[in-house]
């Protein structure tokens, strides 16, 4: 059994090196010529070294009886300046070491964000980037290729740096087998190799056990970040929760630590026992080995000898340590590449877009829009959200959407976008299937404020202007829209009026409420509508706006939606009233619909709703006004 897992683990190693070797194909062949090269030179040069410096030591004593002027001592003048351009060679090629490795983990780290990047943007829905497995590889590559710590250009970089330690490994080698013994040369490459294993090896494992506790160590990281946050920060003052997420952190971090701890005694305390034993004991055969041979005057064993063995013995058991430019790299460096190979696996398995061009452009609609038997479940999820939903919208007027929470609505938003596909069934413009369309040409048509909408660290022209990204140009329409959610005064007071960037932390930078971030993202959708859009999708459009606000958006929402299809979902019943049909969901079908007379009179769920939420304001209102009534 660990036979066959020892096995299994060379395999794995080998396997692993042979991908980061495919890797670094990535950086192109001259910078891996170079590469190469320059890790081959810095592998070579302390051999060289070590033969002249050894001749230096050599030859001292015969130039010492000799004189200044004898042949003996301009023979170590020559050795000693060989050494000494050696060394000054060796500190000039260590930096293009260091320069080559860089430029390798940059060059391949920025491929492989590309990859990541085209993956991530390869399919037209957004279920890969809500599907928590892939999301968790997705932060886990993402964290490693923008810190550069141990991503797969690092990993490549380390392989190369690997060149080097192993070239002078096998250079000492020769040295020991040619002067002294093969038979010490082996052993000291074993014991070279077998501290190396406990080395290498043991961050391996070292790794694989820090990589089980990832689900510890997000706990952990919640916690402290959730101790720093600023909107955290309030609540934990003001309901007195300091001590307990103290606590609570102090506990988790424990349960984390423990198993790190023992799992570090395991790996590295008692296999570097005997590894130990066995370099020392290597050490002492070689090293007897040396003084029996120089103690012998028959043995031909000189100074130069005696000096050169011990220095290549010494600086190869030296090689059995840790190589901080190479080992955490190509032990750990993988990890992101892993992480991201399983993420675009996972994004082939969502399909990709079809290529323009492949479907023939449809004229606009002019009908209806069909869920026609639509049944739909989130990938993962057995929850089905629709069960052959039938529901029509018709073209050129306002439906609204309302239901409990989880009924559906958002979702529906999003197979309408073809964010998601149905599970089963078809969502049909005027009789034609929308898969049939061109992705693009369907979505130009559509301006959609989501409930949670994006927040764009850019300046307030673009941000309304993204509604439409071919049209920024069209600063006078960008202006219209937020004339029409009432927001012009507040955009001219900012330093740069319209291009006034929406962040604090931007030079000249400024941010806005919740409310005044939902009229941002309304003007968006109505300027989409300017230009081109003709299905206009509003979820929750309202939410974080006060009742006057809302009451002006409203007043004026027939005029700014005149001639559009409007899809309408809202919690609160005097916003829905105004639509010209009213759906309600629930159990994932059509409970109701109607306008809202129609559903009043039928006194169902929907009237039922109406009137809790009707009651609910009348009773604020008689309260509001007591309370002005009544001094405090």
């Amino acid at each position: 059994m660990n036979s066959r897992l020892k096995q299994t683990t060379v395999v794995r190693q080998a396997v692993a090196r042979l991908e980061i070797a495919r890797l670094t194909g990535l950086a192109g062949a001259p910078l891996i010529a170079l590469a190469v090269l320059v890790n081959l030179v810095i592998g070579l040069l302390p051999i060289a070294y070590v033969v002249s410096s050894s001749l230096v030591l050599g030859k001292v004593p015969a130039a010492t009886s000799a004189g200044l002027d004898s042949p003996a001592y301009r023979t170590l003048i020559m050795a000693f300046l060989i050494t000494t351009v050696v060394s000054i060679t060796e500190m000039l090629v260590a930096p293009l070491q260091e320069l080559a490795g860089q430029l390798i983990a940059r060059r391949v780290d920025g491929r492989v964000s590309d990859a990541l990047m085209a993956a991530a943007t390869a399919t037209p829905g957004i279920g890969p980037l809500e599907d928590p497995r892939l999301v968790e590889d997705l932060r886990t590559a993402a964290r490693e290729l923008e810190t550069w710590a141990f991503s797969p250009g690092e990993a490549c970089a380390g392989l190369f740096a690997l060149l080097a330690r192993y070239t002078k490994l096998a250079g000492y080698a020769v040295l020991v087998g040619v002067v002294l013994s093969w038979w010490a040369s082996a052993g000291l490459v074993v014991a070279v190799l077998l501290l190396r294993y406990g080395q290498r090896g043991g961050l391996r494992k070292f790794a694989q056990v820090r990589f089980d506790l990832d689900d510890e160590e997000r706990r952990n990281d919640y916690l402290r970040d959730l101790a720093t946050d600023a909107v955290a920060a309030k609540e934990m003052r003001v309901f007195g929760l300091l001590d307990h997420f103290r606590d609570r952190w102090h506990r988790e971090y424990m349960e984390w630590l423990k198993p790190v701890w023992a799992a570090r005694r395991r790996i590295y305390l008692w296999p570097f026992l005997w590894i130990l034993a066995w370099g020392l004991a290597v050490s002492g055969v070689v090293f007897a080995l040396t003084g029996v041979a120089a103690a012998d005057p028959a043995g031909g064993f000189t100074l130069t000898t005696f000096v050169m063995v011990m220095q290549a013995a010494i600086f190869a058991l030296r090689l059995g340590e840790f190589y901080p430019e190479a080992d955490l790299h190509t032990a750990i460096g993988m990890h992101a590449h892993e992480a991201v190979r399983r993420f675009v696996d996972g994004i082939r398995s969502y399909g990709s877009e079809a290529p323009p061009g492949a479907a023939p452009a449809r004229p606009a609609p002019v009908s209806t829009i069909h869920f026609d038997r639509v049944s739909f479940h989130y990938p993962g999820e057995q929850r089905m959200i629709f069960e052959e939903l039938d529901l029509t919208i018709a073209i050129g007027r306002c439906t609204a959407l309302v239901g409990m929470n989880g009924a559906g609505k958002t979702t529906l938003v999003k197979l309408l976008a073809r964010l998601y596909e149905p599970t089963a069934g078809t969502i049909r413009v005027d009789g034609v299937d929308i898969r049939s369309m061109p992705l693009a040409q369907w979505r130009a048509r559509l301006g959609v404020t989501f409930q949670e909408f994006a927040r764009y660290e850019v300046s307030v022209a673009d941000n309304v202007g993204f509604g439409a990204a071919g049209h920024l140009e069209d600063r006078d329409g960008i202006r219209a829209a937020i004339d029409s959610v009432g927001l012009r005064e507040l955009i001219d007071a900012l330093p740069e009026g319209m291009d006034t960037p929406l962040a604090r932390h931007l030079a000249g930078g400024a941010d806005l409420s919740g409310g005044q971030w939902q009229r941002i993202a309304l003007a968006r959708a109505l300027f989409g509508l300017r230009h081109g859009a003709s299905i206009l999708v509003l979820d929750e459009p309202t939410a974080s706006l006060d009742v006057r606000a809302e009451a002006g958006f409203f007043q004026q929402f027939t005029s700014l939606t005149e001639g559009a299809t409007t899809l309408l979902i809202s919690h609160r019943f005097s916003t829905v009233r105004q639509a010209d049909q009213i759906v309600v969901l629930a159990d994932g079908r059509v409970a109701e619909q109607g306008s809202h007379d129609e559903l009043m009179t039928e006194d169902g769920v929907y009237a039922h709703l109406f009137r809790l939420q009707a009651d609910r304001f009348a009773d604020e209102r008689r309260t509001d006004a007591e309370t002005v009534r009544t001094p405090a």
